[in-house]
């Protein structure tokens, strides 16, 4: 027999005469199907493995085309002393037959347990991240970690190497001709995996070690449970009260609440009572995602419709930028003014209301390139000791300078608030992180923030 692989599938070839299927069917794990085309078994890139395991416990004689894994002379620059729980979390890997998903808060250096496992494997290894952002930082990361080259396919580049680093929608586009080349998959950001389409990622690559790394795997809508499957179990986990104050800045976190405005108070309640009340009229239960799509499809279709998703944004607005809140948050600037801040709203409209109010650069999506590295370069070297951004900067940037986080609205995601406190919880000197939440009483923000603060981070 021979195993070949085709274009993010695997193929198992028979020079057995056809009365024989039968017999190696039955020597083959779930998920291979007979494919009459070209009178060969068929099945998913990632059988490979419990493929392997499978025919060679059956004694059958096997031709492995799909891959072939020689051994790399990684030579690492890195030398430093990875701290106690980087260490343990590279030997669980280990132990788990080298799959499966690393769980640790933001700062506490889970791209070192990834060089550590890389380093240890010797295999060629294919880093998958979710933003340009973290692709060009892994891209640093790793160059400065190996004497060997390090390819990059994404964000205009395609330089495929022995150690390459890649993107999520980079992935699944091209996995079907680099599916055969990599011993080692590594997810950083993993719980973005599970998605319908990155999936695919994992899916179409016969890669038999697999390492994923996030600080929130949960997701909201249960997806975590495919991890298994696509990466491995979760083989360790560490939160931000076991690392904080010796491995993780120390921390704290404060609730302030504000009042509406008379003016504000009215304009609230009445934008809010119509778009509660065509809720209630239409049936409609909100909660999660299914709850949110029924009400966008019900405003679409009629002009009360649409004057109830106006009255929605209307007193939502109201909420996250109060007049109160502005000046609360210039209060908390002024006390904070010898440190490094980062403000964070819902929306990019606040975002942009509050760099022009202060004069504080802004960082969105659709802030180009350039000027938001010149932005993050200043604000590492303290010439803008402050930022304010909508959801960009939730994951994935580096910005160990920063001590004192602004939450002036979000969404009720815990993952989002467990990563907007992450954002200031990088190591220094003495540093003690503060991360603020503002809320505005008597509105839907005290649900909300009740929702996100279900994490034991803030139970503390």
């Amino acid at each position: 027999m021979r195993l070949q692989f085709d274009r993010g599938t695997l193929l198992l070839h028979l020079e057995a005469a056809e009365k024989n299927r039968e017999e190696i069917a039955a020597c083959l794990p779930p998920g291979w199907v007979f494919d009459r085309r070209v009178k060969a078994f068929r099945a998913p890139a990632w059988r490979y493995r419990e493929a392997l395991t499978a025919l060679h416990r059956a004694g059958l004689p096997l031709q492995n085309d799909a891959g072939g894994f020689e051994p790399l002379d990684l030579k690492p620059r890195d030398e430093r002393q990875p701290f106690p729980h980087q260490q343990e979390a590279v030997d669980a890997w280990f132990r788990a037959g080298r799959r499966g998903v690393v769980v640790l808060p933001t700062g506490a250096g889970k791209t070192f347990v990834a060089v550590m496992a890389i380093a240890r494997l010797e295999r060629s290894a294919l880093v998958v991240t979710p933003t340009i952002d973290l692709l060009q930082q892994w891209y640093g990361v790793l160059r400065s970690a190996f004497d060997t080259p390090v390819g990059m396919i994404g964000g205009g580049s395609y330089d495929l190497q022995q150690i390459t680093v890649t993107t999520y929608d980079s992935a699944y586009l091209h996995m079907e001709r680099l599916g055969g080349r990599f011993a080692l998959l590594v997810f950083d950001e993993c719980h973005h995996l599970p998605g319908p389409t990155y999936a695919l990622a994992a899916e179409m690559s016969i890669a038999p070690f697999r390492l994923g790394l996030t600080a929130t795997p949960e997701r909201d809508d249960g997806g975590e449970v495919r991890l298994d499957q696509l990466i491995g179990p979760l083989v360790f986990r560490r939160e931000i009260t076991e690392l904080a104050g010796r491995y993780l800045a120390d921390y704290d976190t404060v609730t302030l609440r504000v009042h509406l405005s008379e003016e504000e108070r009215e304009a609230y309640q009445r934008e809010r009572e119509i778009y509660r009340g065509f809720v209630q009229e239409e049936g409609i239960k909100l909660g999660g995602k299914a709850g949110w799509r029924r009400f966008l499809q019900h405003t679409c279709k009629s002009e009360r419709g649409r004057r109830a998703f106006l009255a929605y944004r209307a007193q939502r607005a109201i909420a996250q930028a109060s007049e109160a809140k502005l000046r609360l948050l210039e209060t908390l600037l002024h006390h904070h003014r010898e440190e490094r801040v980062i403000v964070f709203t819902s929306d990019n409209e606040t975002v942009y209301k509050i760099s022009r109010r202060f004069l504080i650069p802004a960082i969105t999506h659709q802030t180009k390139a350039k000027e938001r590295y010149e932005t993050l370069q200043s604000f590492s070297s303290g010439s803008l000791p402050y930022l304010v951004t909508s959801r960009v900067l939730n994951e994935g940037v580096d910005v160990p300078e920063a001590s004192v986080g602004i939450v002036l609205s979000g969404s009720g995601s815990v993952r989002e608030h467990v990563q907007r406190l992450g954002r200031i919880l990088r190591r220094g000197e003495g540093k003690r992180a503060t991360l603020y939440e503002v809320v505005a009483e008597d509105t839907g923000e005290e649900q909300t923030s009740q929702r996100r603060r279900q994490h034991g981070a803030y139970q503390r």
